[in-house]
């Protein structure tokens, strides 16, 4: 896909999210019309109150009423303003709102599998940075898009009923600056693209080497890492920056347009009062018409430059959304044919003539014919490469067969369990409710005592309130395997996976977890347990041996 059709397909993602909120962007819209009639009521009234003053000679109590009003002119107007930005502010939660959801849906379609080539930091930074640099778009850009054409109307409209020579000076000035702010917005967009580009690198080096700081100390490479981590923060700094220029030139060269023409309408207004002009309407200018088109003529401008302003986060959020699209764009490795269920009364899934292939390796397995039976204990087998992480991602629907079919129960859940359990940042019962999230403190004893981890419990002070580090910090190999063990004794699904899980565990903790998996297996569910570890293989009822994707043999104990 080209840079053109990426662009556009940007656009035509933000277009079809900003329709759904129209209803708000008008109402933002309609808050604004009323500030900028407001204003121009108010600016009309303080020009008849100085003309009054100084031409009609009238006393201050005399303009009392017209005192009173203004005063109450300006809490209306900052009420409206009000109403403006809440309005947007409204619109642009929930698009972004919606805009992340879509991303996480699409990252649930996609899988462990789909999103294996993505580093997590991208993923973070699309899914948090990204969508909120839509913000500014939606909140401050649509809405004054639309008062940027609707407002200088107006007031262009009052300055000609006052004297039209000066409402030709500004609309001669006007068209500059949306010349000027296309101009610049071409490139703005292409360094705001660039710029996220530039944090997800930043977000995944820093992840890399914070993740593998144990190594790098261990071999001594901490200052280079350091340097690293310094360069690639000082070009993100270069390109911020580069960004920032940009957008201060813009503004001080829109500024210069707008100041210049401003001086213009004053020159002749104020060589019209003094008679040097009698050309056109300036005969008829008196101090009211003069003070009244002197004081709307920046406000002709504002809603220009004010539109200039926020364009710069219309290149923020396309920039934005064009590596959201491309991400949502992403095409889940799954052939989408849907299939029947399983034949057999008692089966839970069924797999006939199944394969899998991935574009960068070929078939990595199948062609299989294998069928889980509800209550069952199926041990797979293999050497390392063989096949069976992939056949247990088959069986919990990571990955679609390429060919032959796969059929499973209607209501098909499953639990998973691996040698490297996922764990948050977050408390000890955070982490148990990741697979019940209803669960109340006596499921989450009831579950940690049933895995053998009761022991650690009553010696947290904090209890299922205890805090515990990102991958576990805080438990050793076999309690974190155990927390895991207790997530599934929580989690209702028939069917549990297992790769692995008791890989790098000492005997005491493997023994504690093939209990719990016994104590799973008696309640009738169905267990698949892929390892190259003898005890947990023999717990298995059915034997399936994998080499290079292919079955090899079954037996049956």
């Amino acid at each position: 896909m080209t840079e053109a059709s990426e662009a556009r397909t940007a656009r035509a993602w933000l277009a079809r999210l900003a329709h759904v909120e129209r209803g708000w962007l008008a109402l933002a819209v309609a808050a604004g019309l009323v500030a900028g009639a407001l204003t121009v009521v108010q600016l009309a009234l303080l020009a008849w109150l100085v003309a009054a003053l100084l031409v009609d000679g009238r006393s201050l109590p005399a303009l009392l009423p017209g005192f009173a009003a203004l005063a109450v002119l300006l809490p209306l107007r900052a009420l409206a303003q009000w109403g403006q930005d809440a309005a947007g502010l409204a619109a642009s939660l929930r698009l972004r709102t919606r805009a992340r959801g879509e991303l996480l849906d699409h990252l649930a379609r996609l899988g462990p599998v789909g999103i294996a080539g993505q580093h997590t930091a991208s993923l973070a930074n699309r899914v948090v940075d990204q969508v909120e640099a839509l913000d500014g778009y939606v909140a401050r850009f649509l809405p004054q898009r639309r008062l940027a054409v609707v407002m200088p109307l107006l007031i262009l409209a009052v300055v000609a009923w006052l004297d039209w020579l000066a409402a030709v000076f500004l609309l001669l000035a006007a068209p500059l600056i949306p010349l000027f702010m296309a101009l610049v917005g071409m490139g703005a967009e292409r360094l705001n693209r660039e710029q996220f580009d530039a944090v997800s690198r930043l977000s995944r080096h820093f992840i890399d080497r914070v993740r593998g700081l144990a190594t790098l100390q261990l071999f001594g490479h901490t200052r280079m890492a350091t340097r690293e981590v310094h360069a690639a923060a000082d070009d993100y700094r270069r390109r911020s920056m580069r960004t920032l220029r940009l957008a201060f030139l813009s503004s001080a060269v829109l500024e210069f347009f707008a100041a210049v023409a401003i001086a213009m309408v004053a020159i002749y207004v104020g060589f019209g009062l003094l008679g040097y002009i009698d050309y056109g309407p300036s005969g008829e200018l008196t101090l009211f018409s003069g003070l009244l088109v002197l004081l709307l003529a920046p406000e002709f401008f504002q809603p220009l430059r004010s539109l200039a302003q926020h364009y710069h986060d219309r290149a923020a959020a396309l920039g934005a959304a064009e590596g959201l699209v491309a991400l949502l764009e992403t095409t889940p490795r799954r052939t989408g044919v849907a299939q029947d269920g399983p034949r057999g009364e008692h089966s839970l899934v069924e797999l006939e003539g199944a394969t899998v292939s991935h574009p960068e390796r070929g078939r990595v397995l199948g062609p299989l014919d294998l069928t889980l039976a509800r209550g069952e204990i199926v041990g797979v087998s293999g050497p390392s490469g063989a096949g069976k992480s992939t056949l247990l991602q088959l069986l919990a629907g990571f990955a679609e067969p390429t060919e032959g079919a796969r059929r499973v129960v209607a209501d098909h859940a499953f639990a998973w369990m691996d040698q490297r359990p996922l764990l948050i940042h977050g408390s000890l019962a955070d982490n148990l409710r990741l697979a019940a999230p209803q669960a109340d403190a006596a499921d989450l004893h009831h579950a940690l005592a049933r895995a053998g981890l009761a022991d650690l419990l009553a010696a947290l002070p904090a209890g299922l309130d205890s805090a515990l580090g990102e991958r576990g910090v805080g438990l050793s190999g076999g309690q974190a395997q155990r927390l895991a063990l207790a997530r599934v004794f929580l989690s209702p699904a028939p069917l549990v996976l297992l790769d692995e899980p008791t890989a790098s565990l000492d005997a005491a903790s493997e023994a504690r977890v093939l209990a719990g998996l016994a104590a799973l297996a008696a309640e009738g569910r169905t267990l698949v347990i892929a390892s190259h570890q003898p005890a947990p293989l023999a717990l298995a009822q059915r034997m399936v041996r994998l080499d290079a994707g292919r079955e090899a043999g079954a037996v049956h104990g």
